[in-house]
């Protein structure tokens, strides 16, 4: 095998995510570990290994097809861009609903209501954890 760059006495791991994680983990890091907002502990590199026990076209489709994990569109952001959506949701629901007019009527092309945050964290708006919000 060839050197390893990054400590010569050692040989190259075998795969390129080997190699990958030798280098990445030789780097500094912000912080020892990453999670999810669920807790979840995500790795610094998913590849094809952490997925090979699924079936590829059943569990993951292409894009633009069932079950839509890759995109809505076949062609994904090569034929058509992204939704730039404008966050509107304020004041009363008939306010909200002539904002909404007004940004499609003026070419939007998505729209995304803004919840409050207790709202957006499922609780109610008067109950105690949504105090102060």
């Amino acid at each position: 095998m060839p050197e390893n760059p990054i400590n010569p006495n050692t040989p190259n791991p075998k795969t390129s995510a080997e190699r990958w994680k030798q280098r990445a983990t030789a780097a500094p890091q912000r912080k020892s570990s990453y999670k999810t907002t669920s807790q979840i502990p995500l790795e610094p590199l998913y590849t094809a290994d952490h997925v090979s026990h699924l079936d590829y076209q059943r569990d993951l489709g292409m894009p633009g097809e069932y079950p839509y994990l890759r995109g809505v569109h076949p062609s994904g952001y090569r034929g058509r861009l992204w939704t730039m959506r404008m966050f509107a949701g304020f004041g009363l629901p008939e306010e909200t609903n002539a904002r909404f007019k007004f940004l499609l009527d003026s070419g939007q092309t998505g729209l995304s209501v803004a919840f409050d945050l207790p709202t957006l964290y499922g609780y109610d708006t008067d109950d105690p954890p949504a105090a102060g919000d």
